[in-house]
């Protein structure tokens, strides 16, 4: 089974890249399954419900969120009626939707995971070790091939999480943090990891925002909203997966980085 999970979607620049790219890798790697965060699809926080449906029209077969998953109030009026997007699965608190689902894909069933984050999130979570090892243990129907979304700051948190997982689910995949990260590889016991996946959108500033709007938070302190822009040069960030039908370990997991011109 090939799988492209595509890093965090920033603003209507990440969107385009879906429409222009996607179709590209699909066809060049025989992808067979679409995985996209969508946490930052809509002007930069959360996700509203036309452009759930333009990601799933620009080829994106499953959604995850991740932190922002309520900056869009309205997807308290459509996340039940919808059957792609994978909320966090570890919340504390009472939420709609799923946090874990699974897709028939080729007849080889694919569980995708959200799970957010512990450490320098500002979140209130369930520990996302032992809430996915409940899901684990719990789980109705299994799922032979398991793609765990990990929504999180800190590389530590996530290697971590990613060895303790290793055999237990066929990849552990960070996001957030919106920077492509160089270590993609497959542990041990069969489970692919990378740090970070990246961000596809805007490229020419800090996070899929204008430079000067992030600057004017992080370094001067100031009250300053970041601006996402709805033009400009982007990129792409992704990873391939490539998993066995059987075992659900992973044979192989590659980046993709592609900045335009």
């Amino acid at each position: 089974m090939k799988i492209l999970f595509i890093g965090d979607v920033v603003g209507r620049v990440g969107r385009r890249l879906l429409k222009e790219r996607i179709p590209y890798y699909v066809d060049k790697y025989e992808i067979d399954f679409v995985i996209a965060n969508g946490e930052n699809a809509s002007h930069g926080k959360g996700l509203t419900r036309n452009q759930y449906f333009e990601l799933l029209d620009a080829g994106v077969d499953a959604i995850t969120l991740g932190n922002h998953y309520m900056s869009k109030s309205e997807i308290l009026r459509y996340i039940n009626q919808v059957d792609r997007l994978v909320r966090p699965y570890n919340l504390l608190k009472e939420f709609p939707g799923e946090g874990s689902v699974v897709f028939e894909v080729n007849g080889v069933s694919i569980r995708v995971t959200n799970l957010l984050g512990s450490a320098f999130m500002n979140e209130e979570v369930n520990a996302p070790y032992y809430s996915i090892l409940n899901l684990l243990s719990e789980e109705e129907e299994t799922a032979t091939i398991h793609i765990v979304d990990f929504h999180a700051e800190a590389t530590g948190e996530k290697q971590s999480l990613a060895f303790a997982l290793d055999g237990k689910v066929s990849a552990v995949l960070g996001t957030h943090t919106h920077v492509q990260t160089c270590d993609a590889h497959v542990l041990p016991k069969g489970t692919a990891f990378i740090s970070d996946v990246g961000m596809t959108g805007f490229a020419d500033g800090v996070l899929g925002s204008t430079a000067e709007t992030v600057v004017n938070k992080i370094v001067y302190g100031q009250q300053s909203k970041f601006q996402v822009p709805d033009e400009g040069r982007g990129v792409f960030s992704a990873v391939v997966l490539d998993i066995d039908d059987i075992t659900g370990l992973a044979n192989q997991i590659f980046p993709i980085y592609y900045l335009e011109k």
